[in-house]
């Protein structure tokens, strides 16, 4: 997904918005705007948001001086996620297609974003989310929720690579993955996280908190970008990627870098989180996707 000219003034807000989350002085958020602005004029439109991304966060953690200025608020968000995962597992026991409501609550933990959105309370919005599950995620409307061609190409798959997004939400994605590992107990499965601390993203040992290593391989990317920027990602991961039957891909920001990817199959599972993304899909803003790189143009309106 190319930038376009409304990311601009939202790199800005983005860069006050991380600004705040870390406490930052107003001498130090002038500092940041100031290197931003410089950056602005350089970048190219035909480049993704998630790889200004990277420049933003690197000017914060350089101006913070810290490797992970996020780190308390990772913390937090964890805890949120782990409230909540009990209910939200025997929600999925429950369920009459238990595979179906792990995808749906893997997509309701997208909600932790601080790059688009920056406070909220896990457990209040997860709990809004299955109460209105029924009412807006089960309609299969065109390439908005594609869950049959996403179990078609699941059942088929021997290795899966599932791409990580915050932390948090790593919580979310293990209630998917121990099912499918469940379900499908000779898939090989590898979940790849950031290759160093970027916003609130996950990196390997966030994803051994959430008790990931139990059923999938964690990797790095080995990048910084709150995306996948494959010509930046190291040779191990690249080769992973072009391997793998199936890429389950998490988070907006992984959506904006890899979209345009035709091979391998690829499906984006996250929450619409800004305009210039609902309209490239044809969609509300909060509206919630499954949807695969064979349907991103596909109308999501309805």
């Amino acid at each position: 997904m190319k930038t376009a000219i409304e990311c601009i003034p939202c790199f800005f807000r983005q860069a006050i918005e991380a600004a705040d989350l870390i406490g930052a002085r107003d001498r130090e958020k002038k500092a940041i705007l100031d290197r931003v602005a410089q950056a602005v004029p350089e970048f190219p439109l035909s480049a993704t948001p998630p790889e200004m991304g990277q420049r933003i966060h690197a000017i914060v953690r350089e101006v913070a001086g810290s490797d992970d200025p996020y780190a308390s608020l990772k913390r937090e968000s964890h805890k949120q996620a782990m409230a909540v995962y009990g209910r939200c597992r025997d929600t999925i026991k429950r369920s009459r297609d238990a595979l179906r409501t792990a995808v749906e609550l893997a997509i309701a933990g997208n909600i932790i974003d601080f790059g688009a959105r920056s406070f909220f309370d896990v457990g209040e919005e997860i709990e809004k989310i299955l109460r209105r599950e029924k009412r807006e995620i089960k309609k299969e409307d065109g390439g908005c929720f594609q869950y049959g061609f996403f179990m078609e190409q699941l059942s088929s798959a021997h290795n899966i690579l599932y791409l990580a997004d915050n932390v948090g939400e790593t919580v979310f994605d293990r209630l998917l993955i121990e099912l499918i590992s469940a379900r499908y107990p000779r898939k090989q499965i590898c979940y790849a996280v950031r290759g160093f601390p970027v916003l609130n993203d996950a990196v390997a040992m966030d994803a051994c908190n959430a008790g990931i290593d139990a059923y999938a391989r964690i990797i790095s990317n080995g990048y910084d970008a709150p995306g996948t920027i494959l010509e930046k990602s190291s040779p191990a991961f690249r080769r992973l990627f072009r391997s793998a039957d199936l890429i389950i891909s998490k988070g907006q920001g992984n959506f904006e870098s890899l979209s345009g990817r035709k091979r391998p199959r690829i499906f984006f599972l996250f929450m619409v989180k800004c305009k210039v993304v609902a309209r490239q899909l044809n969609c509300e803003e909060g509206a919630i996707m499954l949807t695969s790189n064979r349907g991103t143009d596909q109308d999501c309106a309805g």
